[in-house]
């Protein structure tokens, strides 16, 4: 039976024999990182409303991730700052005004499809109680009480850092 390929191309490259290990997984780790630097990026801002010792949680409407539970938030928009963005996007989405406090953590996260930045801010209501437009269902919860939901993936990491910060303010 003939050679399918000839050495030296795409097929031979990924030959973990003829490469060795630690060749074939930093062949594999540039793959990867070419394919990340080919994803779509995204970059969101997150509103972790707090309300005296309490965190409130918001439950997706619809789509791939419908029933899991988020930070409210959504896109910058061109020229504007996280905050201003941040404040806009809880208007449209829970219909309150909120007051930006402190950058919390940059997440960064791959989805399938796309890569995710998402800047946490810590924020308190302003005005207004806030209503269910987009969402299922909004909680208020201590932050020992988070895990108890099922996160999106990104937002699991915002929810250890939020327990890291209670920690530290006790």
């Amino acid at each position: 039976m003939p050679n399918r390929h000839t050495v030296g191309d795409e097929q031979d490259k990924w030959d973990w024999r003829r490469l060795g290990q630690s060749s074939f997984f930093g062949e594999l780790r540039k793959a990867l990182q070419r394919h990340k630097q080919r994803m779509k990026r995204i970059e969101v801002v997150a509103a972790v409303i707090t309300d005296g010792d309490t965190y409130l949680a918001t439950q997706r409407k619809g789509g791939d991730w419908d029933g899991y539970w988020e930070f409210p938030g959504g896109k910058i928009e061109a020229g504007e700052t996280p905050q201003e963005a941040l404040v806009r996007e809880i208007h449209e989405e829970l219909d309150v005004l909120i007051t930006v406090g402190d950058k919390l953590c940059t997440v960064e996260y791959d989805y399938p499809t796309f890569h995710l930045t998402m800047h946490c801010y810590l924020c308190t209501l302003s005005e207004g109680a806030p209503k269910l437009s987009e969402h299922k269902a909004i909680r208020k919860l201590k932050a020992s009480e988070l895990s108890s939901l099922t996160w999106l993936p990104a937002d699991v990491e915002v929810v250890a850092h939020l327990q890291v910060h209670e920690e530290t303010l006790q």
